[in-house]
């Protein structure tokens, strides 16, 4: 009887022996398996999250774009000969009332072998090239034409924003002065406040200035005409030829010339011969 209970329990050790490893690696694998499944269920979760935000961060940021107005100075200087001056210059005046400028400046000089007038317009930057296109029409030869465009957008942001900082320092300093209740801080405030302002007033200057420009066009215009009837110049060659027929015309006026001054002459003549005689009888 003994014996039999002996084998029982043996057996019954043996088996529970043999089954608790088994039960500890399916524990450590069920394990292992939760933690991936929670791991892939959290990234399952957090991936639909994470794509919905870059999306919209990206389409906001296109939209909330804001263009830059592009800075534009323009300018411009003709020059060019014409046979009638007063026929050129009606035609640049109907030309600038179709673009809403105005004349700067018109002066007229009359020199020896021509007369030469300068018109300066300010026009509007977007009737520029119309005004430009107007005026040249119909004229075949230019001495000089030159149009010249100039992207001033990062100095005038850059001088913008020099100017709103100068302006909020301002606001500081001025705070601090309501508040300062020493005379010595209240004076050294009020200098440095001087300086601000200062500095201000110059940049305003420069901003304003370079508005005017942006926002208005300048064409120099020079046409002129020779006093010599030798008709409209279409080249350089033209042009020696005229020099050469308008360095005769001046013969007669040289000899005019001389006659005023025959005085001169005269007393050069005299002392020139006294000069002479007395260096004669020095050498004998």
């Amino acid at each position: 009887m003994k014996r039999i209970v002996y084998v029982l329990s043996f057996a019954f050790v043996f088996i529970s022996c043999k089954k608790s490893p088994s039960n500890e690696v399916d524990y450590a694998t069920d394990k292992v398996v939760a933690e991936e499944e929670a791991m892939y269920s959290n990234d399952a979760l957090q991936a639909p999250q994470a794509a919905p935000e870059a999306a919209p961060t990206e389409s906001s940021n296109a939209s909330t774009a804001i263009p830059i107005d592009q800075k534009i100075i323009k300018n411009g200087n003709l020059r060019f000969e014409t046979a009638d001056m007063n026929k050129t210059a009606a035609k640049i005046y109907a030309a600038l009332k179709t673009v809403n400028g105005y004349v700067q400046l018109d002066s007229e000089t009359k020199g020896y072998n021509e007369i030469t007038r300068n018109i300066v317009i300010r026009v509007p930057n977007q009737n520029f090239e119309k005004l430009v296109n107007n005026v040249t029409q119909g004229i075949s030869y230019f001495d000089e034409k030159q149009i010249t465009s100039e992207d001033v957008t990062e100095q005038y942001i850059d001088l913008e924003a020099r100017l709103k900082s100068k302006k909020e320092l301002e606001a500081r300093y001025i705070d601090l002065l309501r508040k300062a209740s020493k005379v010595s801080d209240i004076i050294e405030i009020e200098q440095q406040i001087n300086v601000i302002r200062e500095e201000i007033e110059s940049k305003q200057g420069q901003l304003n200035y370079m508005k005017s420009r942006v926002s208005m066009s300048t064409l120099n215009i020079t046409f002129y005409k020779p006093t010599a009837d030798s008709g409209i110049t279409v080249s350089y060659g033209d042009k020696i030829v005229n020099a050469l027929k308008g360095s005769v015309s001046w013969i007669p006026g040289f000899f005019i010339g001389l006659i005023y001054i025959w005085p001169l002459f005269l007393i050069v003549g005299l002392a020139w011969y006294f000069i002479r005689k007395k260096l004669n009888k020095s050498k004998k």
